[in-house]
């Protein structure tokens, strides 16, 4: 990536930060339950929002019911209220419910018609969804021309987050060509309306009649499908959830498989339903015929932070170091990521617990460093997990009850008593975030996490790698406001021998700054360290600690934005450099990079993919550079460039997310994650980038057989203006346990990845071009072996039978390296392509072990030949007169409709029927 200006930009966004966390939600007798609905803390107190998120969710049980066949409904929710709203007698504490893994984000929008309901979507078709966005004038009622009654959204919504289905509607493709004749883009085929154009002028608005493109055969852009208010057809949820008679999802017996729609596209044709019938919710229930309860609602307001520190100190926590790595970091911690006015007590642990801190609050500088002098200094004695945990609880209990409380537990031993105080924990409501240093902590240790919400974090023994210092600072608090949460900037290390230097440049950028730290830690003597601000002006005052052998110094006010740049030199011993910053500003949103993986454990062969989700309030951050360190516990690390390209891992192009496929395991046990993120730029729109997955815009209505329309939905520019951002972000993605891998030579089990967004165009009336993002070797690495591509003019042959339809000569076809630009041109042959033909194409390739990937989604074209007579020139009379009535469904050849429309060229009217 190029050198990039300092810019100062800002963006008057509403934080919506995307969530990557794990649910609370569980399914029992057919209900859910562990909703969590979140009011962000900057939405204006407001007790009737309560009140319409209740009636949005009452409203919406039945609906579910009923659409799932009597399988599901909405039992129990939480409702998260902000703490700077007033307190109340029915408001009680969370337990372990919290901002980072509620399921609904209510918050304001100040994007212009930013109402949309949507969901994070991440992962493929069928993998559960992140989060579902609603904003206040959408549940107050205000948005029920533009989206539907919020009940009937919010089903749509449900079935988006819990079983990954996607829209059966396109805002970008709304007609498309079947054998000759124009379809609307709907689910089923049986929603009837019309269709027309809203055209403005001088303040009025009328119908306009949808022209025709003579080059596509396709209406031009503007023409829009209105369904008719009653119907007869039950179907889809997916794609017209408003519509009164549509109480159902598509099936195998209606879906529109031709549809160029995203659940088509993703889910390989099949409808709505069937990936509903895959999920594990519908294999685990069956239908009831009792009609099930009005949910019910708890109420719950965030409240002061409450953390107790649970560190090991027995004797393994002398080898490598431990001991001191562990007050570097827990210093980290109390100086910098802990928010003021957080509560916090520290317990030590060997054979038995030892309270070193009561709770303390945070409310200055000595407070802080009272709790930094009691971390441990001497490490001895066995290991009782459970000992440290019970301890804490009675620590927290004596001011406060433990619901909602986190604990952050380092161990680097075994312990195999930890299984007896499970049943305490789960009964606690306190979180449990776990460290796990060395590659002898027990392996029961992520239980804990899992079983109450908590972050799981794995940190080696290769100091280099900073791990335990990442481990601490990714413990910012998941509640109250992004600008009191501490942001890394940068986590780098390095073993310099003969005085080598470890140079290298830090960007503060103008989303932060405010309370910025600059931590360098050694293992032997202290360093020579040099800072220059971006003036140049050398910055001095480091605090050293030669006993913890750290140094750091902290920025007074708000460092300046710009490249700091940094030389330690040292010899034979290892370095770290820990950069932190906050928020510069409370109403400008900073840039932050939030990072996971799809799963908390790895069964080779199955690859595992790794996210990294970056934004700066609602908008995504474009182009970055963004890499993974992968480090496993032999101590290797596996460096991986993240995409936002839609293709492989990664599930859309240009949202923000950057992912890609992780298969270079070399051992069992666990292996940590971190993200960096450099640069990038952020596009300044009128509305935010359009979600995968959300509710569609209705555009208008039918009244008395004429369309009533809404405004129209703002339009995203192609050309919008992007700001180039410098800016540098380090991310712990936690870690994840891999079973089952063999012993080194490690078998190549690994295909190429399904290719996913294969598109065809017709290049004049004999020739496709095909376009697609490459596989890799192994999934989205490397090159792979050859293509196989085959073409059918049956949409369901190819699928199902593509083995046996009719291959294409890709003899000429070399792969390219992994997620490069394929482009390859063909004729058909031996098959019938003429005027009014549908073609579809699906490709698949293949490694050099003969291993085949998924087949890829199936692209189409549609032949169309327009007369090579011009359409004779239409009399007054008749352009003005009123068109026909042409159902979209009528069985005139193409080439007799097209006919018609010549006479009215310009102008026609068509009405669905």
């Amino acid at each position: 990536m190029g050198p990039c200006k300092s810019s100062v930009f800002i963006l008057i966004l509403h934080l919506l930060e995307g969530a990557l966390s794990n649910s609370l939600i569980q399914l029992n007798n057919n209900g859910y339950e562990g909703i969590v609905i979140a009011i962000d803390p900057n939405v204006p107190e407001d007790e009737t929002l309560i009140q319409q998120i209740k009636d949005m969710v009452t409203q919406a049980s039945p609906h579910l019911f009923e659409a799932t066949g009597k399988r599901f409904y909405f039992k129990n929710v939480a409702i998260l209220i902000p703490e700077t709203w007033k307190t109340k007698a029915d408001y009680v504490r969370p337990k372990l419910e919290t901002y980072k893994n509620a399921d609904v984000l209510v918050a304001e929008s100040t994007l212009p018609d930013g109402d949309e309901p949507y969901t994070e979507h991440i992962g493929k078709c069928g993998d559960k969804g992140e989060r579902i966005h609603l904003t206040p004038n959408f549940l107050a009622g205000k948005k029920l021309k533009e989206y539907g009654p919020q009940g009937r959204a919010f089903v749509h919504e449900w079935a988006h987050l819990r079983w990954g289905v996607f829209d059966e509607y396109n805002n970008d493709e709304k007609f498309y060509l079947s054998n000759g004749k124009i379809q609307a883009v709907r689910c089923s085929v049986g929603i009837t309306g019309k269709i027309g154009v809203n055209k403005c002028q001088g303040g009025s608005c009328y119908t306009g009649k949808c022209t025709f493109d003579k080059t596509t055969g396709l209406y031009k852009k503007g023409c829009e499908f209105i369904p008719h208010s009653q119907q007869t057809e039950k179907a889809s949820i997916m794609f017209a959830q408003h519509v009164d008679s549509v109480v159902e999802f598509c099936t195998e017996q209606n879906h529109n498989k031709e549809a160029p729609n995203m659940q088509n596209t993703k889910c390989n044709l099949r409808s709505t339903w069937e990936v509903i019938r895959d999920s594990e919710d519908f294999k685990k229930t069956t239908p009831t015929t009792t009609q099930p309860p009005n949910p019910t609602f708890s109420l719950l307001q965030i409240g002061q932070r409450i953390v107790c520190l649970v560190l090991d100190k027995s004797g393994s926590m002398a080898t490598g170091n431990r001991l001191n790595r562990l007050n570097q970091a827990g210093q980290l911690f109390l100086l910098q990521i802990i928010e003021l006015r957080s509560w916090v007590g520290m317990v030590t642990f060997d054979s038995a617990a030892h309270v070193q801190s009561e709770l303390i609050q945070i409310n200055s500088g000595s407070d802080r460093d009272t709790l930094t002098k009691r971390l441990p200094t001497v490490a001895s004695g066995g290991t009782s997990i459970c000992s440290g945990l019970r301890s804490a609880f009675t620590v927290i209990k004596k001011k406060y009850p433990t619901d909602g409380s986190e604990i952050v537990l380092l161990t680097d031993g075994e312990d195999n008593t930890i299984s007896g105080c499970f049943n305490e924990v789960k009964q606690s409501g306190a979180i449990i975030h776990t460290v796990a240093l060395g590659p002898s902590a027990a392996r029961e240790l992520e239980e804990l996490s899992k079983m109450t919400g908590g972050l799981q974090t794995y940190a080696s023994d290769q100091v280099q790698n900073n791990g335990l210092i990442d481990a601490f600072g990714a413990l910012s608090s998941g509640n109250g406001a992004v600008s009191q949460r501490s942001v890394q900037l940068e986590s780098k290390g390095s073993t310099l021998q003969n005085s080598q230097w470890m140079n290298g440049t830090v960007i503060v950028d103008s989303t932060v700054g405010k309370d910025t730290l600059f931590l360098v830690t050694w293992t032997t003597q202290p360093p020579q360290i040099l800072l220059w601000d971006p003036s140049g002006q050398k910055q001095d005052g480091f605090v050293v600690d030669k006993n913890t052998k750290m140094a750091f110094l902290q920025i007074p006010g708000i460092a300046k934005v710009g490249t700091w740049k940094y030389s330690l030199q040292a010899s034979s011993q290892t370095l770290t450099l820990t950069v932190t910053s906050r928020a510069s500003s409370a109403t400008l949103p900073p840039i932050t990079v939030t990072s996971k993986m799809n799963k908390d454990t790895g069964k080779f062969p199955s690859p595992m993919i790794v996210y990294a989700n970056i934004r700066q309030g609602a908008s995504p951050i474009l182009r970055a550079s963004v890499t993974a360190l992968i480090e496993s516990e032999n101590g290797k690390t596996v460096t991986l460039e993240l995409l936002d390209n839609g293709a492989g891992a990664d599930a859309a192009k240009d949202d923000g997310v950057y992912s890609r496929y992780f298969t270079t395991y070399d051992t069992n046990g666990r292996y940590s994650v971190k993200v960096r993120a450099l640069g990038g730029v952020n596009p300044v729109r009128r509305r935010a980038i359009p979600q995968q997955s959300g509710v569609m815009y209705i555009p208008g209505w039918i009244e008395n057989d004429e369309i009533q329309w809404n405004p129209p939905r703002p339009e995203i520019e192609d050309d919008v203006q992007r700001k180039q951002v410098c800016f540098s972000r380090t991310s712990s993605g936690g870690s994840f346990v891999a079973s089952g891998v063999p012993n080194a030579p490690i078998p190549d089990l690994f295909p190429p990845c399904q290719i996913t967004d294969l598109k065809a165009e017709i290049h004049g009336h004999s020739l496709i071009n095909l376009t697609w993002t490459a596989p890799g070797d192994d999934y989205d690495h490397g090159t792979a072996h050859k293509y196989i591509i085959r073409i059918s003019t049956s949409i369901l042959d190819l699928r199902d039978k593509f083995n046996e339809s009719l291959q294409v000569n890709t003899t000429a076809l070399i792969p390219k390296e992994a997620n490069s630009e394929e482009v390859f041109l063909f004729k058909p042959e031996n098959i019938t392509f003429e005027n009014g033909t549908d073609l579809f194409i699906a490709i698949q390739a293949v490694d050099k072990v003969d291993l085949k990937s998924e087949i890829s989604n199936i692209a189409r074209v549609s032949l169309f030949i327009p007369p090579q007579t011009p359409p004779e020139t239409p009399s007054p009379d008749e352009t003005s007169a009123p068109c026909p009535n042409i159902s979209i469904n009528s069985t005139i050849p193409g080439i007799h409709i097209l006919k018609i429309m010549w006479k009215w060229i310009g102008e026609l009217q068509l009405s669905i029927g």
